[in-house]
C-alpha cells in the first residue's frame, strides 16, 4: 500500500514538475497548474493516509501476536503470569450490548471515551488467522486508576479479560486490556 502510493506521488510530482516548467518556459499559462497541484496534493494525502495505515496494522498485529504468546507462557510458566499479564474467565462471554455499558460507565467515571485500539473482527486479526469477533481491545496500562477501575468493572460483571501489563518481546508494544474472550484461531479457510 505505501509503495503504491509512493510510486503515485512520485508520478505526481513529475507531472507537477514538467507543468510548471512549461508555464516557467512561457508554452503554458499559470493556470494550468492547478489541476497538477490538486493531483499532487491528493497523492501527498494518499501517501500520508497509507503510512499511518501501515503504521497502524503493524501495532494490531503486534497486539494479536502477544494475545497468542502470552497466552502460550502463561500455560507453561503459571507463577510468572502474573507478572506479564492476568486472565480472568468471567462467564466466558461478552454480550452484545454489554460494551456500551462500559464505555458509557467509563466516560461517566473518568469523563473520557475509553480509548479503543481494536473493536470485533479487523482485517489484522484476520490475516493472522485470529478470530476477534465479539472482542476489543483496550489501550489502558491494567494498573492505572483507569485500568484497575476497567478490570473491577469487568471483574463485576463477570465479563471476561486478559491484561497485558507490559510489553511482550518481539511480540507486543505495550500493555492493553483485551476485553472478551481469548482470540481463537480461525480454521484455514475460514
Amino acid at each position: 500500500m505505501i509503495a503504491a502510493a509512493g510510486h503515485r506521488l512520485a508520478r505526481r510530482e513529475k507531472a507537477f514538475d514538467e507543468a510548471r516548467a512549461l508555464v516557467d518556459s512561457g508554452i503554458a499559462p499559470e493556470l494550468s497548474l492547478s489541476t497538477a497541484m490538486d493531483d499532487l496534493r491528493m497523492a501527498k494525502k494518499e501517501y500520508d493516509l497509507a503510512e499511518s495505515r501501515a503504521a497502524l496494522v503493524r501495532q494490531l498485529a503486534e497486539m494479536a501476536r502477544a494475545e497468542e504468546a502470552l497466552e502460550t507462557r502463561m500455560a507453561r510458566q503459571p507463577s510468572e503470569a502474573h507478572e506479564l499479564a492476568e486472565r480472568y474467565e468471567g462467564d466466558g462471554v461478552l454480550a452484545a450490548g454489554e460494551f456500551q455499558e462500559i464505555d458509557a460507565a467509563f466516560e461517566q467515571r473518568f469523563g473520557k471515551p475509553l480509548p479503543v485500539s481494536a473493536m470485533g473482527e479487523t482485517a489484522v486479526h484476520r490475516a493472522l488467522g485470529f478470530d476477534h469477533r465479539g472482542r476489543v481491545d483496550v489501550a489502558l496500562y491494567p494498573d492505572t486508576p483507569e485500568g484497575t477501575w476497567l478490570r473491577d468493572y469487568l471483574r463485576a460483571r463477570r465479563i471476561p479479560f486478559f491484561a497485558f501489563r507490559q510489553a511482550v518481546p518481539g511480540k507486543a508494544t505495550g500493555a492493553h486490556i483485551h476485553i472478551g474472550p481469548m482470540s481463537t484461531r480461525l480454521k484455514p479457510g475460514a
